[in-house]
Parts: structure tokens; C-alpha cells; sequence
């Protein structure tokens, strides 16, 4: 173990892991190496391709194959969509078969692909299946093979967009990137979900809250005479897994947002993204309409406008954002609606006022329905007094609400109840909202899994989420957020953003893989992490089989891997204050559910925050087949069960048979030797690989080496405290705490 100095209270001092901490010279030592590298190699893979690189396919004859089928491009209709269609098509297909694909043009079915709409195209019209395509709505597409008028194989991708068209194209060129069977080809596709979109918690300063690649992606300098072609690739990135919504502020507003001076840079960025399918949303701060000098500096409180109050009852206040909704839809006719954090870590809302989140909402609403546009409603919220369990809080305020919001209006939970943990149960109002559409937050940036720095693999966490059976019966939480579970056709699903201005989009490579399966998913959540590894690894890596296997095997195991060495059994919010990055389970200071000790609770009797009938009784939120499940200790999975149960040191656990002290430390260790077998494997590929690409994960690697051990360190000495009587009690509660 690292040593360590205590104080007299038993906190731990020398705290190793703050982000600006000069007794970390390793990290320094790495971040100087990577820059090194940068700067010195010769043949460099920057990252900035993404799963686009669209590299000749390593199988001469699979290439010569699609060559066969594909040697030319038809594609009908002349929209900015559609160029954008042939362009992908022609600079994809020349790129990965090693040889120009011509676009061609003419009647008939030629030997080649032909692409186009019923309404473009009357060869797709004559289609003997082009019926089926009503069935895929505005959005999805039909990839089929056909005999020619030859007889040789052609190609027809069919939509009843543009947009559906360009979803198509990227569709068949990740199956030419990921070596598909091409002898027959029945592709009929459509999202799963409505709205798709990447919430971006970027500042009008150009700082990034929860962001660890570098700086916002909107220069609001440029705009609007000039959008940086970055922009571009980044809507050209997004619509190739499907994305169809941004958010480009955070939601902590600032109301400068939808002043004179930023709308026609917002339009400008709009303007870019539409050709992409992608439709531009906007946080915006409940007191905008508050008058008042505004400065950064004071965001959250100083209003852009001329009221006294923003109560969404009062009429004066209505017409204000009535108004500011039709100055909008006048420069942007396609906008998306509002995201709102309101009444929230001491943003504004109605409840200021003695008014509801549905009073709040609904006023949005009703200035843009006419418009077509959406308010999504955050249910982060916890009560300024501490004393209820911060889990029950967004359950407690929103359900009494169900059925009272508008029809425009989505309630935007997020995936857990507490806040992005390495791993939590499901979000209980996802099962107790029926008559309320509800729209699935998650995280792609990683707030609480190593920012930037630790290799984790998001989509098997966002599987165990999605598949989550609420009701017992097998209404899953995707079921609900898919709106399969109530017929319902307003749905929705958004990840917090994890790109920045780095050259490689999100710090660290790896982190590009989450946003590939955001999309992926929010697309189609029956995709496996399985498949959807190794769709990203093929594209981002090539065909060599030791690469893919090796990579999609420390993907698969890193979230796992992430959660023994941060937080085993259900241990959570047990992180550095304010960053939220390395391990600091005796922060004890403040509000106390902004502490670690506060949800560990360790004392001499065992670990672990009661939510069972006997304690604060978090479990009653769930449905009952969950519900009797969370609550017994003996049917709890091990997995939460430090989350629902406070648990005595020398309890047996049954999976194992050791007690929960040993368990902890098995997995504790086990999370340190998963992150070495990572970058042995990693080491091992160093020859197959370019080598900036390899340098810059290497050295990723052993940053999350150094951390992993301070986790495993830091928490098993501090429990270890308790559990041998050296300290009695990390967290004493109020008279009113569970």
C-alpha cells in the first residue's frame, strides 16, 4: 500500500488523486511522454478519422467482390441531403475497395447501386416491395440486392427520405467496413426511438462542465459569418450512427443564450447540422425573463429580460416566452424545443414561485406547440434539505405529477437514481410515470469512471439498464423508454457528450467507442455490447484478427473492471469532492448528501446505506417483483448490495462464501489485476498497430494502472478502519435523516 498520513478526525490526508495535485509527477511524466509522441512519429493515426477512415479492406477478394456488385453509383434526387449521399457513397466505397467508383446516371437497373425515394425516383417507385418502405417511417431504409437487367448483382437503397437516405449510406458502408457477407443483402431498418439526441454541457465561455477533451466545439467568435468545418465532421460523425437531435448548452444556462447576440450564431450552427438530419435544441435558465445586468459570472440568477419574476403562472411571463419561442422559430423554422434544469443545485424554477415542475414545464410547452417544438423537463432533483434519502427525491416530487404535463412535454430522468455511479439500480419513475412521456438520460462522458483517462466501455452498463425487467413481466425500461410498453409515439433518449476540441474528439480514444454506442443504441437497443464492439473495433482498427480480439476483449471486461476497483457491491459516491474523479471516502465536510460518508456509512458493525423497509425504504419505489427483490438482503444482488443494505463485516455471502469483508477486498484487487491484464494485452499488440495510436493508449493505460491502485488502496485502508475498530462511525445523521 501507498503510506499515508491521518489527522486526529481520521481523515485521509496527501490526497493523491486531485487532478492538479504536484505529487503526481507520474501523470505528468505520461502526459509529457504522449506529447512527445505526437510531435516525433512520423506515420500517426490522431483519432480524428473516428470509425470513418474508410481504409482499403485488407480481403482482395471480398473487395473485389463488392466491386463486382458496386461499380458504380446512381443516386436520385438533388438535395444538399442528397449530395452529401453521393459524396459519402463515392469518397467511402473508392476508399475502402482501393479503386474510384464513378457516379453514374441513366434509367433502368444498372449494374451498380441505385439510390433514392419514391418521391425522387420512379425506378424505386416500380419496386415490387417498395409497399413496405411506408413501414420504416421518415427515417429508415431498405438495403436490397437485385438481379440487374445483366443478370449481375446490383444494389438498391431505398428510403422515404433524404435523411432515411443518408442513414442507408452509412448503414451499407459499415457493412463494406466491417467485411459483411455481401452474396444477398435484406436490410429493412428503422429507429427504435423518436428523439436521439447528445446533450452538450458546453459553456458560452468555451469551457466544458463534466468535459475532458478540451474545449466546447462552438466557437461563438465564428458564427455566424463562419462555422468551423469541424462542426461539420461533427453532424457527419453523428449522422452516421444515427444521431438526430443536439443540445449544444449546458444545462446549467446562461441566459445570454437567446439574446440578440447569440441566436444567429445558434442559427448558423442549425443551418449546418440540418443537411445532417440533426435538429438543434437549446438549455435555457427558467428566470430568462427576470430583469437584470447579465454577467457569466452570475448565470444562474441574472435574467436577459424586462419582468420582475419569471412565475409560469403569470401571464406577463407567458407572453415573454411566447415571444421568445416565435424569435427563434424565425431564424431557426426547425428548432427542437428546450431542455430546463429547474429547481436543481440552486438553478431557478416554479417552485420559487409555489408552483409545480408541471406549471414550469407546461408554460414552456405552450409557447412552442405551435411551433412543433418539445420541453424535456430534467428530474435531477433533490430538496435543499438533506434529510431524505437523495435516492427517493426525483421519485417523490415527480410522480405525484404523472398525467398533469403537457403532451409536448418530456420528463428527462436519469438512468439511475442517484447521479451517472459506476453502477446503481434503474431509476424507479420509469415505472411509476405511466401517463407521462419519459425520455432516458445517460452519460457518455465519464463523470465518474476515470474522466478522460480510464478505458471503460459504456454499452454493457446501458445494457443491464435497458434490459432491466420493471414489472416482472417483462416490461423492460427499454420497453418503456422505446414507448413499445404504452403505444406511446413521443419517444426519446439523450447522452451527455463527451466531445471536446481535442484532436481526437473525446481524450481519450477509447471514449469515441461510447459515442458510437450512444447512437447505436439509441437506434436499436436490442444491439448487443458484443456487436456493437465489434463493429467499432473493425472500423477504428482493420481487419488483423489478434487486434480485433484482444481490444474487444479489454472493452468488454472494462466496465466491470471499473466498478471492483471504484466501487464493488453497490458502494457509490465515494469520490474526490468537486472532481469527481479518484477515491475519497472520508469526505465528511458540507451538506451531507454532497458527502461520501453519507453513503457508505461504514461503522464498526459493517458498510453500506439501508434503503430496505428498515431503513430508509427506497425499495418501496420499485414495482413489486423488484421491490421484495432490493429489499432482502438474501435475494438483494451482490451487485447492489452495499446500495440497498447496510451489511455486517463478517456477513457470508452465498456466491462466494466469503465474508463481506474478503469479497470486498477480492474485488477490490480484482478491478487492479483486470486494468494490468489490459495493458499487458495492449503491450503485446505495440507492432500491429500505428504507432501514435498505440503510445496514446499506452499511456492512457498506465494512468488508469496508477489510479486503479489508489482506489483499491485508499478505500480498503479506510474501511479497514472501521471493520477493525480503529473508528466507530463515518456519518452520523440529523434527527430528520433515514
Amino acid at each position: 500500500m501507498m503510506n499515508r498520513r491521518w489527522n486526529n478526525a481520521g481523515t485521509l490526508m496527501n490526497r493523491t488523486t486531485c487532478l492538479d495535485n504536484s505529487a503526481l509527477p507520474l501523470r505528468a511524466l505520461l502526459t509529457a511522454a504522449v506529447m512527445l509522441c505526437i510531435a516525433t512519429l512520423s506515420r500517426a493515426d490522431d483519432g480524428y478519422r473516428l470509425w470513418l477512415k474508410y481504409r482499403p479492406l485488407a480481403d482482395e477478394a471480398l473487395r473485389a467482390q463488392i466491386h463486382r456488385a458496386l461499380p458504380s453509383i446512381r443516386v436520385e434526387g438533388d438535395s444538399e441531403t442528397c449530395g452529401i449521399v453521393r459524396r459519402e457513397l463515392r469518397d467511402g466505397l473508392s476508399g475502402l475497395l482501393g479503386a474510384g467508383i464513378p457516379v453514374g446516371a441513366g434509367e433502368g437497373l444498372p449494374r451498380g447501386l441505385v439510390v433514392g425515394t419514391p418521391a425522387s425516383s420512379a425506378f424505386i417507385r416500380g419496386l415490387p416491395w417498395s409497399d413496405r418502405l411506408a413501414e420504416l417511417g421518415a427515417e429508415g431504409y431498405a438495403i436490397r440486392t437485385e438481379a440487374s437487367e445483366e443478370g449481375s448483382p446490383a444494389v438498391i437503397l431505398a428510403a422515404n427520405t433524404d435523411v432515411g437516405l443518408l442513414y442507408g449510406a452509412f448503414h451499407l458502408l459499415r457493412l463494406v467496413q466491417t467485411a459483411s457477407s455481401w452474396e444477398e443483402i435484406d436490410v429493412f431498418e428503422r429507429p427504435a426511438i423518436r428523439l436521439r439526441l447528445l446533450n452538450h454541457w458546453d459553456n458560452l465561455d468555451g469551457s466544458i462542465e463534466r468535459g475532458y477533451a478540451g474545449q466546447s466545439l462552438w466557437d461563438w467568435e465564428a458564427p455566424p459569418g463562419r462555422v468551423d468545418e469541424r462542426v461539420i465532421d461533427y453532424a457527419r460523425a453523428n449522422a452516421s450512427i444515427g444521431i438526430n437531435g443536439t443540445v449544444v448548452n449546458s444545462v446549467n444556462a446562461n441566459p445570454a443564450i437567446l439574446t440578440e447576440s447569440y441566436l444567429p450564431k445558434v442559427a448558423a450552427l442549425a443551418d449546418a447540422f440540418r443537411p445532417y438530419g440533426i435538429r438543434l435544441y437549446l438549455s435555457v435558465n427558467f428566470a430568462s425573463p427576470i430583469r437584470g445586468r447579465f454577467s457569466l459570472e452570475r448565470s444562474r440568477r441574472g435574467g436577459i429580460g424586462d419582468l420582475d419574476g419569471s412565475d409560469p403562472l403569470d401571464p406577463d411571463v407567458r407572453a415573454w416566452w411566447k415571444a421568445k419561442a416565435e424569435e427563434i422559430y424565425a431564424q431557426i423554422p426547425d428548432f427542437g424545443g428546450f431542455l430546463v434544469k429547474a429547481n436543481s443545485e440552486g438553478m431557478p424554477g416554479p417552485q420559487d414561485y409555489g408552483r409545480t415542475h408541471a406549471d414550469g414545464a407546461n408554460m414552456l410547452a405552450e409557447a412552442l406547440a405551435p411551433h412543433g417544438g418539445i420541453v424535456m423537463w430534467r428530474a435531477f432533483v433533490y430538496s435543499p434539505d438533506a434529510g431524505t434519502d437523495r435516492a427517493k427525491q426525483a421519485y417523490e416530487e415527480f410522480v405525484p405529477l404523472d398525467g398533469q404535463f403537457a403532451d409536448n412535454v418530456f420528463v428527462q430522468a436519469k438512468n439511475g437514481p442517484i447521479d451517472f455511479q459506476p453502477r446503481e439500480p434503474v431509476q424507479p419513475l420509469f415505472a411509476a410515470m405511466p401517463r407521462t412521456p419519459l425520455m432516458l438520460e445517460l452519460q457518455i462522458t465519464q463523470e465518474y469512471l476515470g474522466h478522460a483517462n480510464h478505458l471503460v466501455y459504456l454499452a454493457p452498463m446501458w445494457k443491464e439498464f435497458l434490459d432491466t425487467d420493471l414489472t416482472g413481466d417483462g416490461g423492460t425500461l427499454a420497453s418503456i423508454v422505446d414507448g413499445s410498453a404504452s403505444g406511446r409515439a413521443m419517444t426519446g433518449i439523450a447522452g451527455v457528450a463527451n466531445t471536446g476540441s481535442d484532436r481526437n474528439w473525446c481524450g481519450h480514444l477509447f471514449g469515441q467507442a461510447n459515442w458510437y454506442a450512444f447512437g447505436r443504441l439509441a437506434w436499436d437497443h436490442a444491439l448487443s455490447p458484443e456487436r456493437i464492439a465489434d463493429e467499432w473495433v473493425g472500423m477504428t482498427f482493420g481487419a488483423d484478427p489478434l487486434v480485433h480480439e484482444t481490444v474487444k476483449a479489454m472493452m468488454l471486461g472494462s466496465w466491470e473492471a471499473c466498478v471492483n476497483y471504484m466501487t464493488p457491491l453497490g458502494l457509490h459516491h465515494i469520490m474526490q469532492e468537486g472532481f469527481h474523479y479518484g477515491p475519497q471516502p472520508d469526505h465528511a465536510r458540507g451538506r451531507p448528501d454532497w458527502t461520501s460518508v453519507y453513503y457508505h456509512r461504514a461503522d464498526r458493525e459493517g458498510l453500506g446505506f439501508d434503503r430496505s423497509p428498515s431503513g430508509s425504504n427506497a425499495t418501496a419505489q420499485y414495482p413489486p417483483a423488484l421491490a421484495t427483490l432490493y429489499a432482502d438482503r438474501a435475494s438483494c444482488p451482490e451487485e447492489l448490495l452495499l446500495w440497498f443494505h447496510h451489511v455486517p463485516w463478517d456477513y457470508t455471502l452465498p456466491s462466494t462464501g466469503r465474508t463481506l469483508w474478503e469479497e470486498l477486498r477480492a474485488r477490490y484487487n480484482q478491478g487492479v489485476e483486470s486494468v494490468d491484464r489490459m495493458h499487458a494485452d495492449w503491450q503485446r499488440l505495440e507492432d500491429r498497430l500505428d504507432p501514435q495510436l498505440f503510445a496514446h493508449v499506452d499511456a492512457k493505460l498506465r494512468i488508469q494502472q496508477h489510479d486503479a491502485r489508489d482506489w483499491r488502496d485508499t478505500c480498503l485502508e479506510y474501511f479497514d478502519r472501521f471493520r477493525s475498530g480503529a473508528a466507530e462511525r463515518a456519518f452520523v445523521p440529523r434527527e430528520n435523516a433515514p
